[in-house]
């Protein structure tokens, strides 16, 4: 495995759109009362009196909350409208609460919110044990890929499927501090993620519907209409990880003020709940999910990264970086003792092959059954130097995810 030199200056790290202007609260003119106004209130914020119509003075939430005020103007309409709103976000930034920060965050990136709580006993002074605060980040992260896999396409299991795609759309998502290992906020950007907050909005609430169903007739067949909405393995496993060691948890989606209600959702919406009782219904719907998503046709381009055989002829196994034809970053397949030399040809003189089969379900969509039809691909020469050297960078990694699984 290949190191980076001690001495090698890093990579330059892409900033987050919020990162760039965090030192610094947004200027008054970039800001609409009203909106602030709304986060305000989101973020527990109380309003206290203030000339009716021209501004409100809002004191932050918790014991300590009366010594500090802000002066917020309902509209642009008064000579010191900016002025007030400039002193109202210098305060926002100086204040060391969670709640001035997560205003000057919906601030500065308009977002959609998604909360997660989860009811479980705290430690001393509202603390919570490491473990405890990394089961609600870990479910929390499998709840929003799960709703990333959801905009991609409608399964009710997908493995490895559009795993790549979905995890770019998490990488725009902020997150807040796990309060006591019992709430977590994120904050999903109206311009990359909102597909994704109302996919899993009615994802939870198709899931929450199908559980009342089973409950009341005894059926799952409310869990494979759900999938059209958005449920899936994915959902129902983290949902299971956010609810298991707690007496119940809830989940809301609150819509970025400044970008108003998506087309068929709720202005407002109660959090939907699970508790234990619940976790039994999760894991069968789980199972029925995995167990009937059907295998796909496929026919992948791919580069040869891997082969194998116990002899010199005969059949053998292969391992394909897949180009195109599946959203899946490897797959493995075995090739008859024809199939399997044309690979190995296609190999050598860094061409991509493409062969078609079934794409399995069961293993995570990562195995190509009924393989046949290799045929190497011919590309340019850049294109050829490119996969060759693609190849030669990545070799660690290669060998390190292949290993064992042939």
């Amino acid at each position: 495995m290949t190191h980076r030199p001690l001495d090698e200056p890093l990579r330059p790290v892409r900033p987050h759109p919020v990162e760039a202007a965090w030192n610094r609260p947004p200027e008054p003119a970039e800001v609409d009362p009203a909106v602030l106004g709304a986060l305000l209130r989101r973020h527990g914020w109380q309003r206290r009196g203030g000339a009716v119509g021209r501004y409100g003075r809002w004191t932050p939430p918790g014991p300590g909350g009366s010594g500090t005020s802000l002066l917020v103007p309902e509209t642009r309409a008064f000579p010191d409208s900016d002025d007030l709103l400039g002193e109202a976000l210098q305060a926002l930034a100086r204040s060391q609460t969670p709640a001035a920060r997560e205003v000057l965050v919906g601030l500065a990136v308009p977002s959609d919110e998604i909360r997660w709580w989860r009811d479980t006993p705290a430690g001393p002074a509202d603390t919570a044990s490491w473990a405890v605060e990394e089961q609600l980040r870990g479910a929390a992260r499998q709840m929003l890929l799960a709703g990333a896999l959801a905009t991609r396409a409608r399964a009710g299991y997908y493995g490895a499927r559009h795993r790549r795609t979905a995890g770019v759309m998490l990488e725009s998502v902020l997150v807040g501090t796990a309060a006591g290992g019992r709430r977590l906020t994120a904050f999903v950007p109206v311009e990359a993620g909102r597909p994704l907050a109302v996919r899993l909005h009615q994802a939870l609430y198709a899931v929450r519907e199908a559980i009342d169903y089973q409950r009341a007739t005894g059926g799952m067949d409310a869990f494979d209409g759900a999938v059209e909405a958005g449920a899936s393995r994915e959902l129902t496993d983290a949902l299971i990880a956010l609810v298991r060691g707690t007496e119940g948890a809830r989940i809301a989606v609150e819509w970025a003020p400044a970008a108003g209600v998506p087309e068929d959702c709720a202005a407002t919406a109660e959090p939907v709940e699970f508790s234990p009782g619940d976790l039994a219904v999760l894991r069968e719907a789980g199972a029925r999910y995995l167990r009937e998503e059907p295998s796909v046709p496929v026919r992948i381009t791919g580069t040869v990264v891997r082969m194998r055989r116990s002899g010199p002829r005969g059949e053998g196994s292969v391992r394909l970086r897949v180009l195109a034809g599946a959203e899946i970053p490897h797959v493995r397949l075995t090739l008859d003792e024809e199939d399997y030399r044309i690979a190995g040809q296609a190999h050598l003189v860094g061409l991509p092959v493409r062969v078609q089969g079934r794409l399995e379900s069961r293993g995570g969509f990562r195995r190509l059954t009924g393989a046949s039809g290799v045929v190497p691909v011919q590309v340019d020469d850049a294109e050829r130097d490119r996969l060759m050297k693609s190849l030669q960078e990545h070799l660690d990694f290669f060998e390190e995810a292949c290993g064992g699984e042939d």
